[in-house]
């Protein structure tokens, strides 16, 4: 980011394309007027002028800084009208903020990535980016539950991820219908045949607090390691500056110091899956 900017100025981004995902959320796909670079992990203030803003962590590519894919669900004032934008709608963005992840340091090792829900929007930014690097990591796994398939976010894309040969993908559902072929159970009940060596692999996990809350005990069960455990803490989030006051763990602050924490960084805070 621009330090020498006014931070509280957005720059302004036209909405090229709208995508559906799930009844509740939708991708808007921005071009802002200049180029944003971002770090797969960190997240944007995304402005509807007259209404407000929200923080989102962007779900597209970090190679593309000409424009930025954002997966929004439906909970309040804001994002209902992030909802009604159509194509050729103008908006603002501001960032981006925060920390990613230290791909450098997965360098050579397994990477698990366990996701579940709204949390597969910035993990599919995560997802792109290890395949940038491809062939840095010793292995990829994916594990990743919703409560319906319907409730699955780019179902056809993970699809296509799983026939690459690079990434070990399962999925699973709390509830199926009679077209769904797969496992059914939270997301915890896939990570119990992990083809990888626990103490030595990174683990990522991003989705709902209760999720994140029960795949880190599993994790930890299965012997990763805390140091090599990394969490997207980003339900609290406001102002993107730190000064607010809403996302703070302990001595942190999600929008400056995260919203990625390595798990033994936190651990020791009360009330952090809150």
């Amino acid at each position: 980011m621009d330090r020498t900017r006014n931070p509280f100025a957005p720059i302004e981004a036209e909405v090229k394309a709208v995508f559906a995902e799930t009844p509740t959320i939708k991708t808007l796909r921005l071009a802002p007027r200049q180029r944003i670079p971002f770090a797969t992990g960190q997240f944007i203030e995304l402005t509807v002028p007259g209404v407000g803003e929200a923080p989102f962590t962007p779900s597209s590519n970090p190679n593309r800084d000409d424009q930025m894919d954002v997966s929004v669900m439906r909970v309040g004032k804001v994002t209902n009208k992030i909802h009604e934008l159509r194509e050729g709608d103008r908006v603002g963005l501001r960032g981006p903020y925060g920390t990613g992840y230290p791909l450098s340091e997965f360098a050579g090792r397994e990477v698990l990535i366990v996701g579940g829900g709204c949390g597969f929007a910035p993990l599919r930014s995560l997802v792109y980016e290890l395949f940038n690097r491809a062939g840095q990591f010793r292995k990829l796994i994916f594990r990743g539950g919703c409560r319906t398939p319907k409730d699955f976010l780019y179902k056809s894309e993970i699809d296509r991820w799983a026939k690459r040969g690079d990434m070990d993908v399962k999925l699973t559902v709390d509830v199926a219908d009679g077209e769904w072929k797969g496992n059914v159970g939270v997301v915890t009940t896939i990570l119990d045949s992990l083809d990888m060596e626990v103490s030595r692999g990174v683990a990522i996990v991003c989705g709902p607090p209760v999720m994140m809350k029960f795949a880190t005990r599993r994790l930890l069960d299965l012997g990763v390691l805390p140091q090599n455990l990394y969490l997207s803490m980003e339900k609290n989030m406001s102002c993107g500056l730190g000064k607010c006051g809403h996302c703070r763990i302990g001595t942190f602050y999600a929008c400056q110091d995260g919203p990625v924490f390595r798990y033994d960084r936190i651990m020791g805070f009360p009330g952090i899956w809150e």
